[in-house]
């Protein structure tokens, strides 16, 4: 009796093991999420691609983001973080994909994917009305033969968005046409990069191009550089191991694309 116990024990052993391994192909299952939600990870204070409105938020990434959402048949969920924490959230599952006004670097391209290219921008540099700067060349010493600059001239401080990609061209170096760690003075957000410019704490800030726009002309004293200081493409964030939603991500903006619907979203935004 104790022997056919024992084979009984057995056999049911070996078959809950074959169930499991039919159950998941043979392999360890490791997301088993079926969230019907999209969790978007941004930073609400870069009008008009992200910016609060009421008890929600409004913008160009946004109402592209909604879209995306609709063609996956997900609900979006956004969350507003510091703009430095997107990679990292979306790194560790937190968040499903960052989308921000955000481009697309060799450096954040070893952390995380992008998606295809929905959008593109320029930095551009905000000084006061009053400055004699005719443009950002004005801030270097000099150029060497190649044209690339020598120095940064003293007292020259930049103001930028931490973790942004005027952040990342500005500081480095200046035979580069950045302006070295020392000139660079980080601030949570444009916003205070664009107080700190007021308030004569920076000799000028570098941000978007519409982001720069919106910012001068809500405030009094500030104009716009001629000229670009840099050129860039804005994509969609996701962890490296979610290939099935980069996919999907990637079909819905093509769709989109074809339907004109992304374009149609910028326009509403940027005359």
């Amino acid at each position: 009796m104790k022997q056919f116990a024992k084979v009984l024990s057995l056999v049911m052993a070996i078959c809950l093991c074959l169930s499991f391994v039919a159950c998941t192909g043979g392999e360890t299952v490791t997301n088993t999420d079926t969230s019907d939600k999209l969790i978007m990870a941004t930073n609400a204070a870069f009008p008009p691609y992200e910016y609060k409105e009421g008890d929600g938020y409004a913008g160009i990434d946004v109402e592209i983001a909604g879209l995306i959402a609709e063609k996956l048949g997900k609900e979006l969920v956004i969350e507003d973080v510091d703009f430095g924490a997107i990679i990292g959230g979306v790194q560790t599952g937190k968040y499903d994909m960052g989308m921000a006004g955000m481009t697309v670097t060799d450096e954040r391209k070893q952390s995380v994917n992008f998606s295809n290219t929905y959008a593109t921008g320029i930095q551009s540099v905000i000084v006061t009305a009053d400055s004699s700067v005719a443009s950002f060349e004005d801030f270097y010493t000099g150029f060497d033969a190649e044209g690339n600059p020598t120095g940064v001239k003293d007292g020259v401080k930049i103001g930028v968005q931490q973790d942004t990609t005027g952040d990342i061209y500005s500081s480095d170096k200046p035979e580069k046409w950045g302006f070295g760690e020392d000139n660079v003075i980080r601030y949570k957000t444009g916003a205070d990069a664009v107080q700190a410019l007021k308030t004569g704490k920076v000799s000028a800030v570098i941000i978007d191009n519409e982001p720069a726009k919106s910012f001068v002309a809500s405030t009094d004293g500030l104009k716009i550089l001629d000229g670009e200081y840099a050129n860039e493409e804005y994509a969609i964030c996701v962890a490296k191991e979610d290939t099935q939603l980069l996919a999907d991500i990637n079909k819905a903006l093509d769709e989109l694309t074809k339907e004109g619907k992304i374009q149609a979203i910028i326009d509403k935004y940027i005359k």
